[in-house]
């Protein structure tokens, strides 16, 4: 009995911390309880009786099988407890959502015993989560003339698992809670410093916000039970940055409502609201959990009797309130009507939160019960030859005639599944669309896991390209914590048909490589769509989509993803890249530029960067792609010359091959296929047969940003404006300020160079920097620290190979250890540079931090509260975004430097250059 005492154990310390028993997802613990409940005079059989059924994990846990197994044999009355009933068994199998249980529920439902197989097939026909085997099996039983696989199969076939389910509420009612003033991140709902308890819900929610908001929304809920809580960032938008779905799920758990009562601590139905609206990803999560995503727009901008916009003495446009949504408003919505009401008085048309396809969301409980709900539905109606029926919202398609195509309207059409044969689509339509390549990062990964069998899929889609899972994001601290969860996911994911970047065999040297960096090399079509577990997955081939742990874990066992064609906005270059610029300032330059040509109004929200960048290739393009997140896109496309395609290529290729030759190409050898498919691809573009990837002259844009490298005088810094008296303009990244804004006494407290938002010429812009400095000084003496992270192992072996790490180790005071890495953070810092061991490091929140208070310099994307730096009291932290050579002068100096000394210092250096194309792609 000592797993069960272990646990016992466990549920005591827990309750200390004010938790609830930890689910159980264990096949031995399981047994051992069921072995206690059978025994009538047990001790424990009481506890047991409820572990049973009120705290096991559903899906393809070990768990779930023996309590599948369990069920089994009470319907078969081969065991008999008082408690669970036959009929009960049979309820408690239709809330275990697949896997065993629909294995159980077959081999019952196709069983002799009529009685108990109609009963399994009542059961069945509301269970959407059917793989391969499982329709096999049904339809190899009606072709032998079964007639409850018959039945089973007509009912699915008019998805009465959708029809039968209770119809969407009319009038919702509300009570407001502002979560924050300004965007809200999902730092804020889900920090990146708790990144280790997100597999644990209820303990992970314990984290949103704060312990006085959580009181707070249980008070409005006490005082409003008829409502339901509704987050709000006023004047900003919800969800930004990160694509967590541990923020959602923690909105849920604390605003919305149980799933299951027999499946605890996963909530649905969160309703979440935002001035400026929902960040995309967010609200793709928000649809995953059958919530709401409204968009307020409670405040709008103060204009005077000629129409004109007023201004502050900022220059900002002056807001004024159209409507209150104070904490503690009532507001009422109506799903019909498709509007938000107060009381009697409308307040907004919210018809873009209620299309027929997010109704059907939210009566379902959530996208996949739709996406599998379809895929049954067009089985069933196949294996009986009929014609399905209409039931499902068709999907929109919008086809205009003479309107060419933008480079993601070509990419979706390329991909798109199920849509009208011979129709062309644009933007606006809703598609489902072949995913090409998937990726899952490490502290999102375990919600992936569990993801992955809460929808009961033991094996990668055979039509993925090829996935990856990254090891990044725990890479520099690798603490218990880390030892505890990433051995147990690495095994999952390598078992499950997944790259993985540690080796649950330890037959090959672990990588904790960016992310980001390793997909943008296994992309190897421009033509492809790339779903991954990060906001920053934005490949400079291809169309990539950040998102969360549970569409990647659809991705992954699907192959597919749905959404609609964004729009795109253009973005074209022209003038002169000054010699002394670095091409990170001309993307901040982008984000400042767009700004002003739209009167503040940011045209790239929600939609896809189309940026025409021709001459850089796919590691210095990917800086432009991977701010895109911060520009709040929701995509972005590099349109290449045919050239500098097939060079990018040919690098993708080589790191692919180091990969192989490290060892980590699986049975399937999906490495190896991604080397071939890109000679193909390149071979194409050499013969002509098939160009780089270009839009269509009169396809049409939602907007045209032309940027002028002439305007970049300067270094182009990115401030959280900390201390700006309008909270909401605080942490926002759009506020893009010059190098001379900050003057020579403004203090720097440490320099960080890494992050993805850096390539191999970073590193060698810090050498070359050292050399420079060591030439006009003699030495190298930095008044604060600088860490220096490379993305990638490559990267190193690179630079050893031509000389620039040795320039990095002669003024390092630390360098990483992979045979002994650091298994606690680093807090203080001396003024040294310390070289890092390859992944995220501080610009994730959860492994290095800055002393509190600092302010920081970094190449980082990161600026918001507490991810990088936290506040101490009496001072704010502070993360300012800059080039490299701004953070590394600025970490030699202790100080930000002036023009005259950063001209100086990078004299001679060739930075990371940018050349208009000057002939049409």
């Amino acid at each position: 009995m000592n797993i069960y005492k272990d646990y016992i154990q466990e549920i005591e310390e827990r309750k200390a911390q004010g938790l609830h028993p930890k689910p159980i997802d264990g096949a031995e613990l399981l047994s051992e309880i069921i072995a206690q409940i059978k025994d009538l005079n047990n001790e424990h059989r009481e506890d047991s009786l409820k572990f049973f059924i009120y705290n096991t994990l559903p899906g393809t846990t070990s768990a779930a099988g023996e309590k599948a197994k369990f069920l089994k044999e009470i319907i078969l009355g081969e065991s008999e407890v008082k408690e669970i009933t036959p009929a009960f068994a049979f309820e408690l199998l239709s809330h275990m959502k697949g896997g065993p249980s629909i294995e159980v529920l077959l081999d019952l439902a196709l069983g002799s015993d009529t009685v108990i197989a109609k009963q399994a097939a009542e059961v069945l026909k509301t269970q959407v989560y059917l793989y391969d085997a499982d329709t096999a099996r049904l339809a190899q039983a009606y072709s032998a003339g079964n007639t409850i696989a018959k039945e089973i199969l007509e009912s699915y076939a008019k998805a009465e698992f959708f029809t039968k389910l209770p119809e969407v509420a009319e009038e919702i009612k509300v009570v407001t809670y502002i979560a924050a003033e300004g965007d809200i991140s999902t730092d804020l709902l889900s920090p990146g410093n708790q990144a280790h308890s997100r597999s644990d819900r209820e303990l992970h929610g314990k984290c949103m916000i704060t312990p006085e908001a959580q009181a707070e929304i249980k008070a409005l809920q006490a005082q409003y039970p008829d409502a339901s809580v509704m987050l709000i960032a006023e004047k900003g938008t919800m969800g930004v940055g990160s694509s967590r779905m541990s923020g959602v799920n923690n909105v849920a758990l604390w605003t919305g409502k149980q799933a299951s009562p027999y499946i605890p601590f996963v909530n649905i139905a969160p309703i979440v609201a935002g001035t400026n609206g929902i960040s995309p990803i967010f609200l793709t999560t928000v649809d995953v959990t059958g919530g709401i995503g409204i968009d307020l727009q409670n405040w709008v901008k103060k204009t005077d009797a000629e129409g004109n916009v007023v201004r502050n003495e900022a220059g900002d446009p002056v807001l004024e309130e159209v409507y209150s949504v104070a904490t503690g408003t009532v507001l009422t919505i109506n799903t019909k009507t498709k509007k938000l009401y107060n009381g009697e008085k409308e307040l907004k048309d919210i018809s873009k939160s209620f299309t027929p396809q997010k109704l059907e969301f939210i009566k379902a409980g959530g996208s996949y019960a739709i996406v599998f709900g379809k895929k049954i539905q067009t089985f069933a109606a196949q294996a009986l030859g009929v014609t399905a029926p209409t039931v499902f919202a068709p999907a929109k398609e919008v086809s205009i005639e003479g309107q060419g195509l933008t480079a993601v309207e070509k990419i979706f059409n390329k991909n798109a599944v199920g849509v009208t044969p011979g129709k062309t689509l644009h933007a606006g339509s809703d598609v489902r669309v072949k995913v090409n390549i998937v990726g899952s990062q490490d502290t999102t990964g375990l919600m992936t896991a569990q993801e992955l069998e809460s929808m009961a899929a033991t094996v990668i889609s055979p039509i993925v390209d090829g996935a990856y899972q990254s090891g990044c994001h725990t890479a520099s601290v690798w603490d218990k914590k880390a030892q505890a969860n990433i051995p147990k996911l690495m095994k999952f994911m390598n078992d499950f048909g997944v790259i993985t970047a540690r080796d649950p065999k330890g037959e090959y040297h672990s990588m904790t490589d960016v992310i980001h960096k390793v997909l943008n090399d296994i992309t190897i079509d421009e033509w492809a769509i790339i779903i991954g577990g990060d906001s920053h997955t934005r490949m400079s081939k291809g169309v990539a989509f950040g998102a969360d742990s549970g569409t990647v874990a659809l991705a992954l066992a699907t192959g597919e993803a749905s959404m609609p064609i964004p729009e795109s906005v253009k973005v074209t270059f022209k003038g002169e890249m000054k010699q002394h610029m670095d091409f990170r300032d001309v993307v901040h330059a982008t984000q400042s530029q767009m700004l002003k040509q739209f009167d503040g109004e940011n045209v790239f929200q929600g939609r896809i960067i189309e940026v025409h960048i021709g001459t850089l290739l796919a590691d210095q393009a990917f800086t432009f792609t991977d701010w895109t997140a911060e520009m709040k896109a929701k995509a972005s496309i590099c349109i290449s010359q045919d050239q500098t395609l097939i060079q990018s290529l040919e690098i993708a290729k080589s790191r692919i091959q180091i990969m192989i030759d490290k060892g980590m190409d699986n049975k399937n050898q999906v490495l190896q296929g991604l080397i071939d498919k890109a000679n193909k691809r390149i071979e194409e573009i050499k013969t002509g047969a098939k160009p780089a990837l270009t839009p269509d002259d009169n396809a049409k844009y939602y907007a045209e940003v032309v940027i002028d490298l002439d305007l970049i005088e300067e270094p182009m810094i990115a401030d959280p404006d900390v201390n700006n008296v309008d909270v909401s303009k605080r942490y926002t990244h759009d506020t893009i300020r010059e190098l001379s804004f900050y003057g020579t006494d403004k203090k720097v407290d440490l320099g960080f160079v890494g992050s993805c938002m850096v390539h191999k010429d970073d590193l060698k812009i810090v050498s070359q920097m050292l050399r420079n400095v060591e030439k006009q000084n003699g030495e190298v003496k930095f008044n604060a620290p600088l860490v220096v992270a490379a993305p990638t192992y490559n990267i190193i072996d690179e630079l050893k190979a031509e000389g620039d790490w040795e320039m990095l180790q002669k003024y390092s005071g630390f360098e990483f250890s992979d045979a002994l890495p650091k298994s606690t953070a680093r807090t203080e810092y001396e003024n040294i540079m310390y070289l890092e061991r390859p992944g995220c490091n501080l610009c994730m929140g959860n492994q290095e931090k800055a002393e509190k208070g600092d302010t920081v310099l970094a190449t980082s994307t990161r600026l918001f509260q507490g991810r990088v730096v936290e506040d101490r009291e009496g001072k704010k932290g502070e993360s300012l975004l800059a080039s490299t050579p701004v953070v590394v002068l600025s970490a030699i100096l202790g100080r930000m430097p002036s023009i005259g000394e950063y001209k100086a210092a990078v004299e001679g250096i060739n930075l990371t250059k940018f050349k208009p194309i000057s002939t049409k792609l």
